[in-house]
């Protein structure tokens, strides 16, 4: 990298139609704070972290969004990107991000992970990997 410039990641940045709303459903799932929000983006960080000082998942108003198909199709709005999350026990961990508002994908292909959808559509994978969580150099929690 040249001398002094600095690139840290700072978020991942999903579409969608209601930023508040969905920004409310990931802080729920993660336990984690809505760092800020206004009428065209709601951002989610780690719980005590400044913002910026930690990477945070930021929501964006798309009027024009349409939620990805899962699993894709032909000529069907394909999904860019998904989040994939850890966890440590993937039965209450699907049962939690239901009560979250979350819906279990209609196709699953494996029995380490579920497809989730978060509520305005986006795919997103709860991954068996408690062995990952119980390291000690696991910092997103």
């Amino acid at each position: 990298m040249e001398d002094g410039l600095k690139i840290k990641l700072y978020t991942v940045t999903l579409d969608c139609p209601e930023p508040l709303k969905l920004a409310k459903f990931y802080a729920a799932l993660l336990g984690w704070e809505i760092v800020f929000s206004d009428e065209e983006y709601a951002c989610v960080g780690a719980p005590g972290a400044r913002q910026g000082s930690y990477p945070g998942v930021m929501f964006q108003r798309n009027a024009a969004y349409r939620p990805p198909v899962w699993p894709d199709a032909p000529e069907a709005q394909q999904q860019m990107a998904h989040l994939d999350f850890a966890v440590n026990d993937l039965e209450k961990a699907v049962e939690y991000a239901v009560r979250c508002g979350a819906a279990v994908a209609d196709e699953q292909f494996s029995n380490d992970w579920t497809v989730m959808l978060d509520p305005a559509g986006h795919p997103f994978c709860l991954c068996q990997m408690k062995s990952v969580i119980e390291s000690g150099d696991f910092a997103l929690l």
